[in-house]
């Protein structure tokens, strides 16, 4: 009686373990699938924020990634400037310690100006900024890290290819507290820290490369965010300075003042 008695102990036991091991499964798979949906909620409320605001303007500052031959890390850094007005309308200005670039978009030409060689390219493309962005990256090569957070639908654009998201919990950017919520693909994670409260604006956005050896990082920082700001007519208006010199944009768009990373600095350099 006593040997029967203690293997129903030892039984009873073993279900118990089982059964919280089970439950600990669920628990851990539900608290899993919260966290992605909590993401995703979040970044469809950003990307709906986004989409209401007939224009937009904001600062920001940006770092780059490279990686030597050597295995040596180094970061270069630029500031600018950005004002967009939907659904056809945009300039951005960007200066960094190799490059001074201004790109203006009237809804009918898109004008990309290197201020330090004083030259510029002009693109006849009629359409809407989505479409803009799209062609610069797809016939030219132009890729622009963080376009996406101008696009009209931005919660499509940065859904494709995710494999995972979570919400990792809340940080503070430039003293406002924010949602920080994270995304993998195949080859990149990313993340962003979207403002909390009645105005959801994405404040700061990291991606890192995980097809490149040490894992590089872009980092922007989104600053000074105006929404329906004032938008004067001649806003999106490019007029060449005197001497400017105009290329076809596929010649401008080689040069390595374009680029945040300067030619020839760091010898071997790695994206």
């Amino acid at each position: 009686m006593t040997k029967n008695y203690a293997k129903r102990v030892v039984q009873g036991a073993r279900g118990a373990a089982f059964a919280s091991l089970t439950l600990l499964s669920l628990t851990l798979s539900s608290a899993q699938a919260g966290a992605q949906e909590n993401a995703a909620t979040i970044l469809k409320q950003m990307s709906d924020y986004l989409a209401g605001q007939k224009a937009i303007k904001v600062s920001f500052d940006s770092s780059i990634d490279v990686l030597t031959d050597n295995l040596e890390k180094i970061q270069f850094n630029s500031s600018g400037e950005l004002l967009l007005e939907r659904p056809n309308k945009l300039k951005v200005v960007r200066t960094g310690g190799y490059s001074n670039v201004e790109m203006t978009f009237d809804g009918t030409t898109a004008t990309l100006f290197g201020k330090n060689a004083n030259i510029f390219a002009r693109l006849e493309t009629p359409g809407t900024t989505d479409q803009l962005l799209d062609r610069l990256r797809t016939d030219y090569e132009l890729i622009m890290p963080g376009a996406d957070l101008l696009l009209s639908d931005v919660f499509a654009a940065l859904s494709q290819d995710v494999v995972e998201s979570k919400l990792i919990g809340t940080g503070v950017i430039g003293g406002v507290d924010c949602d920080h919520i994270a995304f993998r693909n195949d080859n990149t994670d990313w993340q962003l820290w979207i403002e909390v409260g009645n105005h959801p604006v994405p404040r700061k956005l990291v991606i890192t490369s995980k097809a490149v050896t040490g894992a590089p990082q872009y980092t922007l920082l989104l600053n000074r965010w105006q929404t329906e700001p004032p938008v004067p007519p001649a806003s999106f208006v490019f007029t060449p300075p005197e001497g400017a010199k105009e290329l076809d944009l596929k010649d401008i768009a080689a040069l390595p003042e374009l680029d945040e990373v300067p030619a020839g600095i760091v010898s071997g350099a790695k994206q």
